[in-house]
């Protein structure tokens, strides 16, 4: 039963005290030490600083020191720089609408100092020595420091204890605040950034080129397995790296984004990257990225949050579909192009197409490589958990391989073994595929393309020369009724002829070897899953998947070794061949370093 509301004393507008206000300011700007962090170093890298030393006690709880070399502050103006909304940084509209700097809304000393014991220590170039202001009284007094700023904060939340209840362990509280250095460092590598923690130095980032910087910050796991990202469109730059889709992890703790050097969460750019994953990265993965997006000052608002975090873009589907494609070029690269990005490939080697060994008749025009006779698509009743019982009793396939395919970067296939991999050597060591991911990728790709170019509905199809009619339930012959442009337009004629049954006409010449039947009814339960047509069309690249993995090859097919390498050279020339529809890698390199560890060479 609710409680019987009881009518509120009137109360009169009045104006709060600054007192109040600098509080409800503060809670907006100070979270915990790390949002002090950030804050004194959006100062001192605004006042030119080229060595910035980050000091903690107490996890940033106790004391926080930020020192810099940068322009300092004139003595004159220490006593305005802690008043709220007092900045040398804008001035007016304009400047506000094309912000340059990190900081500008003059107000977070002013709101560290609502809540904890500051004092700050500049000097000019021009000044004989330094002067030292206390935030509480106001005093100031003659220091001792080279040219730049040093502010220092102690007892954070001081004056709130309820506040300061919410702070975590010291060890976590220092945890976030080296996060907040290591975000600014990133984005500048020509500062070099110490951080130091009760007396003891726990981070150390010296200037450096860019790359190295990246290296240092993040690891050389990340530089080894990530892919440049550089797009310049004028009036729209993108740059970074982007994490393979095979090194994704299961936090989302390595994605950093910058606007104009500017370190923000965004969520139309998080989407957009997302959405370059989308078909590449297994479920449940997060992919790790940094990534660079600089455009006008004009075209981006960054008076959003007063945290400064979160920006907003004038042309938001302009950055969006930029982002995704720079990011998609970046992940979608053949195996060849994409040697020395930190991929997971191994040579440089160009591609070299081969010819089938045993082909029994021409390869079809829009299929891998393969001798349509050879390859036979799995029946719609074999149990594909059969593999590996069938496997054990099939023989591996193997023969001589041509030379010119050794020097490529997937090597030349050796043997085909438990049904479902293909053994190759490469000039680094022994090369597994497992066909099927592969071939279903290559399979993707192509129908992708051939949608893409206009060639759903007249190009590469195949029609039937006798209509394949089956018994179909009353969903599946509405769907075929409802949707059946959408269904051309993906290459697939099929429509109705009776009460109870369709009949399918023309499939992509690519899945022209496949168990028609079976790869319509999937299609045809997705597609009523999907509802409307509009659902459709966001969805095509599932339903291409979906098509894709019903021509691909399947397990326990026997291949000939010109068809195992006719499948390499198709993966190397196809984008994204690393993984298959799912996000699983479809290749494995083992180089001869760790064959002769297996084996105990050289001892």
């Amino acid at each position: 039963m609710n409680a019987v509301l009881q009518p509120r004393p009137h109360r009169p507008i009045r104006e709060l005290p600054d007192s109040l206000i600098s509080q409800i300011a503060a809670g907006e700007v100070v979270e915990r030490p790390a949002s002090v962090v950030r804050e004194l170093l959006d100062n001192a890298l605004d006042a030119g600083a080229r060595a910035v030393v980050v000091r903690l006690v107490g996890g940033g709880i106790r004391s926080v020191a930020v020192e810099d070399d940068g322009d300092g502050i004139d003595a004159s103006e220490l006593s305005l720089a802690l008043r709220r909304h007092a900045t040398s940084k804008i001035g007016s509209l304009d400047d506000l609408e094309g912000v340059a700097t990190l900081g500008f809304r003059g107000e977070a000393l002013a709101a560290i100092a609502s809540v904890a014991d500051v004092a700050i220590t500049a000097r000019t170039a021009d000044a004989a020595h330094a002067t030292r202001i206390d935030a509480a009284s106001g005093e100031l007094d003659a220091a001792a420091r080279a040219v730049g700023t040093t502010v220092e904060v102690r007892e954070l939340f001081f004056s709130t204890p309820a506040r300061r209840k919410f702070l975590k362990t010291e060890s976590t509280e220092l945890a976030h605040a080296l996060e907040a250095v290591r975000r600014q460092a990133l984005a500048r590598s020509d500062v070099s950034f110490a951080v130091w923690h009760d007396g003891k130095a726990v981070a150390r980032w010296p200037a450096a080129a860019d790359d190295d910087r990246h290296r240092d910050v993040l690891g050389r796991d990340f530089a080894e397995h990530s892919r440049p990202v550089a797009v310049d469109l004028g009036t729209l730059r993108i740059a970074g790296r982007v994490g393979t889709p095979e090194s994704a992890r299961g936090r989302a703790d390595t994605q950093y984004l910058y606007v104009n050097g500017r370190p923000v969460r965004d969520k139309l750019v998080g989407h957009a990257i997302r959405a370059a994953y989308e078909d590449v990265l297994h479920s449940g993965r997060h992919p790790a990225w940094l990534l660079f997006v600089d455009l006008a000052a004009e075209q981006v608002d960054v008076n959003v949050h007063p945290a400064k975090a979160e920006v907003r873009f004038r042309e938001p589907r302009t950055v969006h579909e930029a982002v995704r494609r720079a990011v998609t070029a970046a992940l979608a690269r053949p195996i060849e192009a994409a040697q020395g990005d930190g991929a997971t490939t191994t040579t440089t080697a160009t591609a070299t197409a081969t010819a089938p060994a045993a082909a029994a008749t021409p390869p079809s025009q829009a299929s891998i490589a393969f001798a349509t006779g050879a390859i036979t698509p799995l029946r719609a009743d074999e149990p594909l958990a059969a593999w590996w019982t069938a496997a054990r009793s099939m023989p591996e396939t193997a023969g001589s391989s041509d030379p010119a395919d050794a020097a490529t970067a997937l090597g030349s296939a050796v043997a085909q073994i438990g049904g479902a991999f293909i053994l190759a050597e490469n000039a680094h060591g022994l090369v597994i595929v497992d066909m099927h991911a592969a071939h279903e990728r290559v399979v993707y790709e192509r129908l992708k393309a051939d949608l893409d170019g206009g060639v759903g509905a007249t190009g590469t199809v195949q029609a039937l020369l006798v209509p394949l009619t089956f018994a179909a339930n009353a969903t599946e012959i509405a769907t075929a009724e409802s949707h059946g442009d959408a269904l051309r337009e993906l290459g697939l004629d099929l429509a109705p002829v009776g009460a109870q049954t369709l009949a399918l006409r023309a499939v992509p010449a690519a899945l022209a070897g496949g168990d028609g039947v079976e790869l319509s009814r999937s299609v045809l339960a997705e597609v009523a899953q999907m509802g409307s047509t509009t659902s459709l069309a966001r969805a095509r690249d599932g339903l291409l998947a979906t098509m894709a993995c019903h021509a691909a090859v399947r397990a326990n097919r026997k291949l000939q070794v010109g068809e195992m390498n006719a499948l390499l050279r198709d993966m190397e020339r196809t984008d994204r061949a690393d993984q298959c529809n799912h996000g699983r890698p479809t290749w494995r390199q083992i180089d001869w370093r760790d064959l002769d560890r297996l084996f105990w060479r050289g001892r």
